[in-house]
């Protein structure tokens, strides 16, 4: 064993701490989520840095200051606040990483994100990870809660009304980057968004390419029975493992993740049945680097990869361009490509 004095020991250790002790991060964002604290600083574009007691006063004055206190600065060291001390009193502002908690005119933000993580059911099955290993067919949400995760929304309104809100929160942003640098929808006449939830996808699709005649917003019965009414929208309910509605285009957002590689096949099969000849699919997905590294984006991948596994499908994943390049080749489609125009979302085309 190396000296326990030396440099790299020492760092050793501090990262194995910093590592055991994380679940700290994730739970205090979910806690300043809960206690509206980046809207209360963000005061309708204002940031000015408050101190706990000020944040407290305007969303829960009977709370406790310096408990705030210490979550504020520990998030602050993960660059979610920064810190002002400002005669020995210490004030908080919204990073750019904070500001993405912060509720917009639309009512959207990535906080319903955080608190749709780790609400109760989703924490009991984390305990059960390393299972997954021993028995990669069942995933460990089922074994704490005896329900599948979908299964376990469908059964619960408030969950489940969260899980649309969250979806939307991070959809928009995404979006936007895809109709503000991608024009793979041009010249589309009938688009079909599978898995399309409320339709906020198509809307802003739609806004953007008046062109497209119709957009046909394919999910659940059940999802679409409660999706708005949107100009120029059809809400069809089905399964996307049955069939899938015919479109000059298919359309999907973060639903082959969640699947093992044969149900991605099938899915895609039924996706390219429901394609003219020179139709696509366009698939915007996580994709894996071919190596791994120690970066933000590679981080953020790997750890929604482990969410993916734990939660929705033991075998599910996220993947690398080579494996959806396969997928798209054994489904039927004869030509791929991958555009990278999100850090953590990447459009991949397939063409049949």
């Amino acid at each position: 064993m190396a000296d326990e004095t030396s440099q790299a020991r020492n760092n050793a250790r501090l990262a194995i701490l910093e590592l055991a002790n994380m679940i700290s991060v994730p739970m205090a964002l979910n806690a300043i989520v809960r206690l509206k604290v980046p809207d209360a600083i963000w005061q309708n574009g204002t940031n000015t840095p408050l101190s706990s007691v000020q944040i407290l006063t305007l969303t829960n004055p009977l709370a406790d200051p310096e408990n705030l206190q210490r979550l504020l600065r520990m998030l602050a060291s993960y660059n979610v606040f920064e810190e002002h001390i400002v005669d020995t009193v210490r004030k908080y502002s919204l990073t750019d990483v904070g500001k993405t908690l912060v509720t917009d005119e639309d009512g959207l933000s990535y906080a319903p994100y955080v608190l749709q993580h780790h609400q109760d059911a989703l924490v009991r099955a984390w305990p059960m990870v390393h299972e997954v290993v021993v028995d990669p067919s069942v995933e460990p949400f089922v074994k704490a809660n005896g329900i599948s995760a979908y299964g376990y929304y469908g059964e619960n309104p408030e969950m489940n009304e969260l899980m649309q809100k969250a979806m939307s929160g991070v959809s928009v942003p995404f979006m936007k980057a895809i109709l503000n640098g991608y024009d793979g929808f041009d010249g589309v006449q009938r688009l079909v968004d599978v898995g399309g939830s409320a339709g906020d996808c198509l809307r802003m699709i739609l806004q953007k390419h008046p062109f497209v005649k119709e957009g046909v917003n394919f999910d659940l019965p059940e999802v679409v029975a409660k999706a708005p009414k949107i100009p120029g929208v059809t809400h069809v309910g089905g399964d996307m493992f049955k069939s899938i509605p015919h479109g000059d285009v298919i359309f999907m957002k973060w639903i082959l993740t969640t699947w093992t590689d044969d149900e991605c096949k099938l899915i895609m099969k039924n996706s390219y049945e429901a394609l003219p000849q020179g139709g696509k699919l366009i698939a915007c997905e996580p994709v894996l680097p071919h190596e791994s590294d120690n970066s933000h984006r590679t981080r953020a991948l790997l750890e929604g990869d482990i969410f993916v596994m734990t939660i929705y499908r033991a075998k599910g994943k996220h993947r690398t361009e080579e494996e959806f390049r396969e997928l798209g080749s054994s489904s039927g489609f004869s030509n791929f490509r991958a555009i990278y125009v999100d850090h953590f979302y990447t459009i991949l085309e397939f063409i049949k």
